[in-house]
């Protein structure tokens, strides 16, 4: 079936009129695809790369060592894509991290953080009993936010139709609309009004001023402030941060709140299942097939694709799961879509402080601050190990270094090594190590990313920073791969390198995704839909937007048959 239903020619493409095209094989796309191919439709998915995945994909990059060359931890894939595409049937394996979070401290202490509840109270009790003790109803207080979400992220945003729809249409947009307002205001009764107080205060405020309310140890805080800030250029005192917190621990795995784990085979795995589902109900994959511009007919509606190479493949209906940017900036002529739609895509915020570093080890890290208890590998190796993170202010300080226009003196790391785990990805005895870093600017200010130096010099500062918690670790890399925001641009796809398709701020999310008006997958061009992070509900690999557009577009197609 993979054989039959994956290739690299675009010839069978030709002298077809497809139900359906998707732009981009990333994880949101293949989902798309998987499924309206379920739903009867011929779907072709194109895929401007030599692999499938985009973001959520695996290449071995050295020799013998495959990385996660992107994202790299799983937990907000949403249950329903994994249970109704069968997932696990198609090799997704995940393997849960625990504990979930260390962070060292040049003091010689550390903090291990997880799902066991003891071990939480025993290790926040070193820095504060107050901490110990709230840390528990924190969490609580942060899963009944999660279980108000669920109905959001599974959901398209209850948009009012546009002027030009009949009548009909605006009744059944209002019934839609009036269920999901509805089935909110029962979920805002069962938090209860304190709650819910606390839960727009989580929304609206700096994640510093959520974190100090609950806590006072430095470490507790820094620690589950990187959440707030992971993958933005924002700053822990940046309003609105907060809601970025919840976002990134709102995740699960195998029903369990709040965990992470990683990916047997690296996070391709995730896109190389979904694909196999898709592929099993009829899609089409191609890679290497790059579409340059959308085929528009009587100026508003779409009717195909043409690729780089000259090919024009039809349908009269298109996915998109590239940026916003790239689809209405790059792949649509300007005359053809509204000017406030066009200056809201174009103004949107594609800023990126993301690095990511791929590394190749031949020995695990030593942490000077455990004292080796585990001669090999220990539960401070399983966690997401956050360097340079020992206060708030050591992350507010490494911001507002980008945001004068300079990568951070002492970047902010987020390690993990998913080769304790997973066995499959990594020559023995020797490791994959990924470094999630910020802050860096998209256009630095003191030197280029194109310049080789000045890249070398970069990553030379992070694995020295590592190396004052962990001694020796420099020694130990034998390569490493690294993608700074120009990088994440031009390989993966990704506008300004920001790993979201655009900022995660309260400006940007629910009915603002992509812009006001158009937050429900369909866009100002006929038969033109958003699938990727760039629409509602975000960034990361959730399969959401995937998910939702995909069932927009069966409804709409059922209702014309």
């Amino acid at each position: 079936m993979w054989r039959r239903s994956f290739s690299s020619s675009t010839a069978a493409l030709k002298g077809k009129k497809w139900d359906a095209l998707v732009i981009g094989g990333g994880h949101n796309g293949l989902t798309a695809a998987a499924y309206l191919a379920r739903g009867g439709l011929s779907v072709a998915i194109l895929e401007r790369r030599h692999v499938i995945g985009g973001a959520a994909v695996t290449e071995e990059l050295v020799p013998g060592f495959k990385f996660s060359r992107c994202s790299y931890l799983q937990s907000l894939l949403r249950p329903s894509v994994i249970k109704e595409l069968e997932l696990g049937k198609h090799g997704l394996k995940l393997l849960k991290s625990n504990p979930s979070s260390f962070t060292p401290c040049l003091d010689g202490r550390y903090l291990l953080l997880g799902p066991d509840k003891d071990l939480n109270h025993s290790e926040i009790s070193k820095f504060s009993l107050k901490d110990a003790q709230a840390y528990p109803r924190y969490q609580t207080q942060l899963e009944s936010f999660c279980k108000f979400m669920d109905l959001v992220l599974d959901s398209p945003p209850p948009e009012s139709v546009h002027h030009k729809s009949s009548i009909n249409e605006k009744l059944k947009n209002k019934l839609q609309n009036s269920v999901f307002w509805a089935s909110c205001l029962r979920q805002v009764s069962s938090l209860g009004q304190k709650d819910m107080v606390d839960f727009m205060d989580l929304l609206l405020s700096p994640a510093s001023k959520v974190l100090n309310n609950w806590f006072e140890a430095d470490v507790l805080k820094a620690t589950l402030a990187t959440d707030a800030v992971i993958g933005s250029t924002a700053s822990v005192h940046t309003p609105g941060s907060g809601y970025v917190l919840l976002h990134h621990v709102m995740g699960e795995t195998d029903g369990e709140r709040g965990i992470w784990s990683y990916v047997e085979g690296g996070m391709g795995s995730i896109s190389k299942a979904i694909g196999n589902a898709a592929i099993e109900a009829g899609a089409h994959v191609v890679t290497n097939a790059e579409v340059s511009r959308l085929l528009i007919e009587n100026s508003s509606t779409v009717c195909g694709v043409a690729l780089a190479d000259g090919t024009e493949v039809h349908s009269s209906i298109v996915l998109s799961n590239a940026t916003p940017y790239k689809t209405f900036m790059e792949l649509v002529s300007n005359d053809v879509l509204p000017d406030d739609f066009v200056r809201a895509i174009k103004h949107t915020d594609y800023s990126s402080a993301t690095t990511k570093i791929n590394v190749a080890v031949d020995k695990l890290p030593e942490f000077h601050c455990c004292k080796l208890e585990h001669p090999h590998a220990g539960p401070q190796h399983v966690a997401t190990i956050h360097i340079g993170s020992e206060s708030m202010e050591e992350i507010h300080s490494a911001c507002q270094d980008a945001v004068n226009g300079v990568p951070s003196r002492r970047p902010v790391i987020e390690m993990s090594i998913p080769s304790i785990l997973d066995k499959t990805i990594s020559p023995p005895g020797k490791h994959v190590i990924n470094l999630f870093v910020q802050y860096t600017p998209y256009k630095p200010l003191d030197g280029d990313w194109q310049d080789h130096d000045y890249r070398e010099s970069f990553a030379q500062k992070c694995f020295t920073l590592i190396d004052e918690y962990a001694p020796g670790f420099s020694t130990s890399v034998i390569g490493y791969d690294m993608l700074t925001p120009p990088d994440l641009e031009r390989e993966i796809g990704l506008t300004g390198g920001n790993i979201f398709h655009g900022a995660m701020g309260l400006d940007s999310l629910f009915l603002m995704r992509p812009a006001k008006g158009w937050s429900n997958y369909k866009t100002p061009l006929k038969g033109l839909y958003l699938c990727g992070s760039g629409a509602h509900p975000g960034g990361g690999v959730m399969g959401a937007p995937g998910r939702n557009a995909a069932r927009l577009v069966l409804q709409e197609v059922g209702e014309r048959t």
